[in-house]
């Protein structure tokens, strides 16, 4: 079988894995409910394993491309990869209302929603920077049917810059986002940010440490330390969960220790993927 080598930038290094061909993106779509339009991508088969991309309010699957690591070719030899560009971001395509009052929730129904479309209902989930407060609420409203998390350097509260979310999203996606809604105004998109991030200024925005703190889950934890990815907030979300578990840190430095991160993410996800799988034979 023809085999390409799938490379992933990382500073002036790639990380590189060969994948078969045909295992490589295999289907782009959308996915369609009322007013909402997600565009998602999938790859592999196998156990399904749903993808949060990194970016911020900005996230898309085109953007993998720019991470440590791109799941969608890393992983795509064992399971069935599904990405999905967030709802709303300005060089993405999916968008949707701006639920001003349940901004977090937005993003929750359209990622469930997108795994009942598919007829998913166990799943693993992997999320990087905005997808981490995003699993958060996943295990909050559907606990039951994550398998297993992976939060890689995962956005966080941090006292030393308590406003970089309202700042970085209303400088770097909220005009562009207004210029092609114009029914949308900054006032309503200063609202949603404040009642995404301004009035949940603590811990990972989502849920409070008593959820994590008992959440049975089992969750991988990569860490970082750059302001939108506080060091401090990743380590207590992996101390506080039971069920937790911590790359080696820092895994970002050059390929070898990312493919020492990508080999652990792969051996916790083969776990509780066989777990799952004993389970629903049973």
């Amino acid at each position: 079988m023809d085999a390409i080598s799938v490379r992933a930038p990382v500073g002036n290094r790639m990380y590189k894995r060969s994948l078969p061909y045909r295992e490589m993106r295999t289907a782009m779509a959308i996915y369609q409910n009322g007013p909402v339009q997600i565009h998602y991508e999938e790859a592999g088969s196998g156990f399904p394993l749903l993808v949060i991309p990194g970016g911020g309010l900005n996230a898309t699957i085109a953007g993998l491309a720019n991470h440590a690591f791109n799941p969608l070719e890393v992983f795509s030899d064992t399971y069935r990869v599904i990405a999905l560009d967030l709802r709303n971001a300005n060089t993405g395509q999916s968008q949707g209302p701006l639920e001003i009052e349940r901004p977090w929730d937005g993003f929750t129904d359209d990622q469930l929603g997108l795994m009942d479309h598919l007829g998913i209902d166990r799943f693993m989930v992997m999320g990087f920077c905005i997808g981490g407060p995003m699993i958060w609420n996943m295990l909050k409203r559907a606990g039951e049917r994550v398998v297993s998390a992976v939060l890689v350097h995962p956005s966080g509260y941090s006292s030393n810059v308590p406003d970089i979310f309202y700042q970085n999203n209303i400088k770097g996606w909220a005009p562009a986002f207004c210029q092609q809604r114009p029914e949308i105004t900054m006032e309503m998109v200063s609202d949603y940010l404040n009642n995404m991030y301004t009035k949940r200024a603590d811990f990972v925005f989502t849920v409070e440490r008593d959820f994590v703190r008992n959440c049975q889950t089992p969750v991988l934890v990569l860490p970082d330390d750059i302001p939108a990815h506080p060091y401090a907030a990743a380590m207590e979300t992996a101390l506080l969960a039971p069920n937790a578990q911590v790359s080696l840190y820092p895994w970002k430095e050059n390929d070898r220790k990312i493919e020492l991160a990508v080999r652990h993410i792969r051996g916790f996800m083969a776990t509780n993927a066989a777990e799952a799988v004993a389970e629903a034979a049973e």
